[in-house]
């Protein structure tokens, strides 16, 4: 158990989903030169950094695209879950940028049929409970490795973006709390014995968010965990804030550090005009996911975590980066 906001600082920069996420610097320092704004053959109307690319539609909206790949060994150990969680981490994406889903495509590599059918089971799941199509694909049953990327095309009026966030809005964390971890991953599975329709209404309402104004900057919760993930919104951002770990919603019995580092089924973030922030939580509320004001975005670009009667920095982006954006 952690005893102070530096112990849990360390941690967290120790922990696996921190040290992936800190990869993508490398992989955006690689493309900057084909992605920089004054390149004319530019297509995307936000930086690279983001839950998806946004390329203007032409008509007033934008197309969203997005790819997720799986680790080798949760492919290998739990294929069904593996092909579910494929669709429905590419579904959350979509929403997370104020957008709704077209369609998906994948590439699977396997070394047999047996193990493939199960991951393509899984996906077919997912796809139906979520009324999302699998239009096409790539796949390998010849490969001595079993291993999953899934892409996702999808649409939107009005994005939410990682690039939005402003100095003086408050911070929210939302979840659907009606789950069960999937042991031994720490995944927290809110999806696989819920209702369709009930999944993908409590999705609309980050469209619905983006449509009436109420934020302009969301992000979908990922292998980072919800404090790894406010960081990479801060920083595309590039504003910091201060956050109380005691306010983010936790399951009941859950030990701090391992909510913290949990990949939720239904977990966004939004940096919300503080005028807005009753009919957002309102919103959230109506539906029965646990949403709350976790902190403030600040002008100063770091990112301070209160727990536990002290406070801490995670980090200072004047002196490092977490993502690159």
């Amino acid at each position: 158990m952690m005893s102070s906001a530096q112990a849990l600082c360390d941690q967290l920069m120790g922990s696996r989903g921190f040290v992936h996420k800190r990869d993508i610097q490398e992989a955006l320092k690689a493309i900057k030169g084909f992605t920089d704004s004054e390149n004319s053959a530019n297509p995307l109307a936000i930086p690279n950094g983001d839950d998806c690319a946004a390329i203007e539609d032409g008509h007033g909206g934008y197309l969203l695209y997005a790819i997720e790949g799986l680790v080798e060994d949760f492919v290998q150990a739990s294929p069904w879950f593996a092909g579910y969680c494929s669709v429905m981490v590419n579904v959350s994406d979509i929403y997370a940028m104020g957008g709704k889903p077209t369609a998906v495509v994948n590439a699977i590599w396997s070394h047999d049929t047996e193990l493939a059918s199960e991951v393509l089971s899984g996906m077919s799941s997912a796809s139906k409970k979520y009324g999302v199509p699998i239009v096409g694909g790539h796949s390998n049953f010849q490969s001595p490795k079993a291993q999953l990327a899934v892409s996702i095309l999808g649409s939107a009026e009005r994005l939410l973006t990682s690039f939005d966030a402003k100095p003086g809005e408050a911070l929210i964390m939302v979840f659907d709390l009606r789950g069960a971890y999937e042991d031994p991953y720490p995944y927290w599975n809110a999806s696989t014995s819920a209702e369709p329709q009930r999944l993908i209404k409590d999705l609309e309402l980050l469209p619905q968010i983006a449509q009436e104004g109420w934020s302009r900057s969301a992000k979908d919760i990922s292998m980072a965990g919800c404090i790894g993930t406010a960081l990479m919104l801060l920083e595309c951002s590039k504003v910091g804030a201060n956050i109380d770990v005691h306010a983010i919603p936790k399951p009941s019995g859950v030990e701090d550090f391992k909510w913290l580092t949990s990949f939720p089924s239904y977990g966004f973030i939004l940096s919300v005009q503080k005028e807005h922030v009753k009919e957002v939580l309102g919103l959230f509320a109506a539906r029965h996911l646990s949403a709350n004001v976790v902190g403030q975005v600040t002008e100063e670009r770091q990112v301070n975590l209160i727990y536990k009667d002290s406070q801490a920095c995670i980090i200072d982006f004047d002196h490092n980066r977490f993502i690159g954006a």
